[in-house]
């Protein structure tokens, strides 16, 4: 069920993050203790022989599942769902994962990194539920085709994600809008439209979408059907989800801050798209501009790339950065 936004929502006694799908693995360096190994959450799921057949696959993409305890009882958000049906279900069934605790669905914005994997989620939640649908959530214009223009001057297509069709027929009960709302009884803050209110932060200047396959392409820099999710989790802060920060990972934050502006902000965990030719210009001013949140954990994955994370490390040490990789699990 959703409500209605509000300034006020509410605060989890624990939040805990397993990272289905991410780039990167790393199974061997050392974590803080907030943070579990990948090779020990599978010994903790029953691996007992370590091999290339028994850890999890990195991919290009990024799905987290996101479960907060409060009052003796946990709620699970699937967020994103990677870039293809095999890695979402290996990796899941390799780390113990129970999709039958999913109770809600959200896909960060339409690009196939993110949903390429939701229609075998979706079928694994609806199996493990016994066919009980659940409520899925993401922006009306998601479902828009999108390319990029090379230099070259060609347009490389994206695959299409999964229709609303699609979902339904997999047990999803397609909610989309454009405006903040709350989920699972006000424990999960849904963003809605991300403003840009940073002058540096202009999304991908040569992405493009279309409304038909026969259409012609468009621009469509901002991408604004990108959100946010975020949880207040008590004596810390708010923990912010932002899949691929196409908005910008600073008007993620300055976003999260106006809406919020009684709850610090603990923590920030996903994609912050800082690579490719265009983002990496803009490194020096995001890793500047991070330090007004007066953040405790900084959690690149997926898209930031390697020069912002080298940027993150050499600014904010190893006492705030901790890389993201696929299997590893984050308490806060």
């Amino acid at each position: 069920m959703s409500d209605q936004a509000s300034p006020h929502f509410g605060a989890v006694e624990r939040l805990v993050v397993q990272v289905l799908v991410d780039n990167v693995s790393d199974q061997l360096s050392t974590q803080p203790e907030f943070v579990k190994s990948e090779r020990e959450c599978l010994i903790e799921a029953g691996m007992a022989e370590w091999s290339g057949e028994t850890i999890c696959c990195a991919h290009f993409g990024l799905s987290l599942m996101l479960t907060v305890h409060r009052n003796g009882s946990t709620r699970t958000l699937l967020f994103d769902a990677g870039p293809e049906g095999y890695a979402v279900h290996r990796n899941g069934e390799r780390l113990g994962t129970d999709f039958g605790a999913v109770e809600a669905v959200v896909l960060s914005h339409g690009h196939w990194d993110h949903a390429g994997g939701m229609n075998r989620a979706m079928e694994m939640i609806q199996e493990a539920k016994g066919g009980q649908t659940v409520p899925w959530y993401g922006h009306p214009d998601m479902f828009l085709q999108r390319g990029v223009r090379r230099p070259n001057g060609e347009v490389l297509a994206f695959a299409p994600i999964p229709s609303p069709q699609d979902l339904t027929t997999r047990g999803a009960e397609v909610r989309c809008s454009a405006e903040p709302q709350t989920l699972l009884d006000g424990l999960f803050y849904l963003s809605g439209e991300i403003p840009r209110v940073i002058p540096y932060e202009q999304g991908l200047p040569n992405h493009l979408r279309r409304t038909a396959p026969e259409a012609e392409w468009e621009p469509d820099p901002l991408i604004m059907d990108e959100q946010f999710v975020a949880v207040n989790v008590e004596d810390k802060g708010l923990v912010v989800f932002t899949a691929c920060s196409h908005a910008g990972v600073i008007n993620v934050l300055t976003e999260t801050r106006n809406a919020f502006p009684e709850i610090p902000i603990h923590a920030v965990i996903g994609g912050f798209h800082l690579s490719g030719p265009g983002p990496e210009k803009i490194i020096p001013e995001t890793v500047a501009d991070l330090s007004r949140f007066d953040l405790r954990w900084i959690i690149p994955c997926h898209c930031t790339g390697y020069r912002a994370v080298a940027a993150l490390l050499n600014d904010f040490g190893e006492d705030k950065v901790v890389p993201g990789a696929v299997g590893k699990r984050f308490t806060f």
